[in-house]
């Protein structure tokens, strides 16, 4: 097994989300943020939440935010737009700003607009789709840096994301540290059962021999 001295952040980006999901289940963590996809299969992500939420503009419209300027380099942007399918809170603009201020990226319980900017500039952006209708007037901001709801998730500001190809999963910051060995734990069984097969093992002995089946189950205490 192999206990990373990496920084979280990191430690995450060596790893694969199936491999951080695998790891959350073993831990009884709801982390997998379901019907989330990258714009582009290249996309990767791995970074600490800053959490935007948005609800339907009342008598006052507000506005749907003026944040991006205030963000740290590596930060991953959350917004919860309720998996709104007919109005976008991300669009070229932002994209333009993240990209130029090196943000981790983009993850909206949503849908974004002006996808091609995110693709020329290869900034990750993960959303439900894309459509080109303007939030504004539409949504406002209800707050900054407060738990979210991505995906079926509870995403609170700081935890840290992790997306690739298949999607995003969330570690909670508090259990990063357990869910980032149990993860490098898995990645490594794995690639022991991939060397066996390629030095002609059967595919059964090789998991077998690494305890494959068990690798995601839930420990009791003291096993």
């Amino acid at each position: 097994m192999t206990h990373s001295t990496q920084t979280p952040v990191k430690a995450l980006q060596d790893l694969g989300t199936s491999h951080v999901s695998d790891a959350m289940d073993r831990l009884g963590i709801a982390g997998q943020c379901l019907g989330i996809m990258p714009l582009d299969r290249s996309f990767h992500l791995a970074g600490p939440a800053f959490t935007v939420r948005y609800v339907p503009v009342g008598t006052d419209p507000g506005s749907v935010g003026d944040y991006i300027d205030d963000l740290d380099p590596g930060t991953v942007v959350v917004l919860d737009n309720a998996g709104r399918p007919d109005t976008t809170v991300w669009g070229d603009l932002l994209t333009a700003t993240a990209s130029r201020r090196e943000l981790g990226g983009t993850v909206i319980d949503g849908v974004c607009r002006d996808s091609d900017s995110a693709l020329e500039l290869s900034y990750p952006v993960y959303s439900r789709g894309r459509w080109m209708r303007t939030g504004k007037d539409r949504v406002r901001v209800d707050g900054y840096r407060i738990p979210v709801t991505v995906g079926g998730v509870r995403i609170e500001a700081g935890d840290l994301l992790l997306g690739d190809a298949d999607g995003v999963v969330a570690v909670p910051a508090s259990r990063s540290g357990e869910v980032i060995a149990a993860a490098e734990e898995i990645r490594d069984a794995e690639n022991r059962i991939r060397a066996d097969i390629e030095q002609g093992a059967a595919l059964a002995e090789a998991r077998a021999k690494a305890g494959y089946h068990r690798l995601q189950t839930p420990r009791r205490s003291g096993t």
